[in-house]
């Protein structure tokens, strides 16, 4: 049985693309490598309007290095109000119906807590 698997790096490369107008994703990516050297670059619409790309190249040696940039200006929505006069609204509780009188608790019924303790018990 031969074992033999071949690790040597192997070139290649890749890309896609998506845009979809009706759920808003658009963003893109393509990468390649030399079998050495893995260089990309991939691009994402932002939800502020803004489009990120980031570009990077991987090696053995000095590992992973991207540059991040972006086009376009950030929009941000205008805040909004749903109450013009804003802060906190109270409403007073509604006035109760009660007019009987307070039943069931009748006091102290004689307890008489303990002033004095006993020696300590051993177990």
């Amino acid at each position: 049985m031969n074992l033999y698997i071949n690790l040597q790096p192997k070139s290649y490369e890749f890309g896609y693309s998506v845009k979809d107008a009706q759920s808003g994703n658009d963003y893109d990516r393509k990468e390649s490598s030399d079998g050495n050297v893995v260089r990309g670059e991939y691009r994402v619409h932002l939800p502020d309007g803004r489009t990120q790309i980031v570009t990077y190249h991987a090696d053995w040696q000095t590992g992973f290095h991207a540059d991040v940039r972006y086009e376009g200006q950030a929009k941000y929505p205008e805040p909004t109000y749903n109450n013009k006069q804003g802060g906190y609204n109270y409403n007073a509780p509604a006035p109760s119906d009660f007019s009987g009188s307070l039943t069931g608790f009748h006091g102290n019924q004689g307890y008489k807590p303990t002033t004095a303790y006993g020696p300590p018990g051993y177990h």
